[in-house]
């Protein structure tokens, strides 16, 4: 019997008519990426009706994955850190658009607590139990500090693997730890381009899904009927969601 997730989704947002993005802070601190963050959501206000809802990490999300593997197996309200993923989950399937935003760090390219929000949605991707309301979404990564677009890719391919359907960036190399250390030039160069960014994103329509993620159902279905089979939770979800008759996206 395929075992369904049994928490409940309900909007979260104040405005249901508004452009609903979800904004997750990869850093408690509220330094560059923050300021730059903040720059693009202002921004992203002027073209319209925009409600947010935001997270910080890793205050909104403070117990690590334990790899208990519950969630693999649709048991998402047993999971030990329910209490913390449920309401990032329900942001996320009642979003229109997603912002991800992280400073740049050395040892695995983003802060660990970044790397911990995605290894709790780690049953979002196509392989596992994928969710049709992200397949419409847009999302948007902002990365600041010396090796920023380092941390673009790692994220990029989360969501692609997820289904997101848009996925936009934008990394701000600096060499500094605070903003207003830059020059006035170089301060206005990243605001310039993080406005522009912003009202292109507003702006961004569904479109064909990225190559990556038509490929990665591809592999995922392969998978599923080679080595996972009938009778378990995730081949059992695409039988019932008829994924394996038709592309979802």
């Amino acid at each position: 019997m395929l075992n369904k997730p049994t928490i409940d989704f309900k909007p979260c947002f104040d405005n249901a008519a508004a452009l609903r993005v979800a904004v997750f802070h990869g850093s408690p601190r509220k330094g560059n990426t923050y300021r730059a963050t903040k720059i693009f959501m202002d921004e992203l206000s002027k073209c319209g009706d925009v409600s947010y809802y935001e997270f910080s990490m890793p205050k909104d999300l403070p117990a690590f994955c334990c790899g208990c593997k519950l969630c693999l197996g649709g048991m998402l309200d047993k999971c030990p850190s329910a209490q913390f993923v449920a309401p990032i989950l329900d942001a996320i399937i009642n979003a229109d658009a997603l912002v991800f935003a992280t400073p740049h760090y050395g040892a695995s390219s983003m802060p660990g607590s970044m790397k911990n929000l995605f290894d709790h949605l780690d049953f979002l991707v196509l392989t596992v139990s994928p969710r049709e309301e992200i397949f419409s979404k847009k999302a948007f990564i902002i990365t600041t500090g010396s090796g920023s677009a380092a941390a673009i890719g790692p994220i990029k391919k989360v969501l692609l693997h997820w289904g997101v359907n848009r996925v936009f960036s934008i990394g701000i190399r600096m060499f500094t730890n605070k903003w207003d250390s830059m020059s006035a030039e170089k301060q206005s160069r990243c605001e310039k381009s993080l406005r522009h960014k912003a009202i292109k994103f507003y702006n961004a329509k569904k479109r064909r899904p990225h190559c990556s993620t038509i490929a990665f159902y591809h592999m995922s279905k392969f998978i599923l009927k080679n080595y996972v089979g009938k009778g378990n939770y995730p081949y059992e979800l695409w039988k019932e969601k008829g994924y394996f008759k038709k592309r979802p996206f």
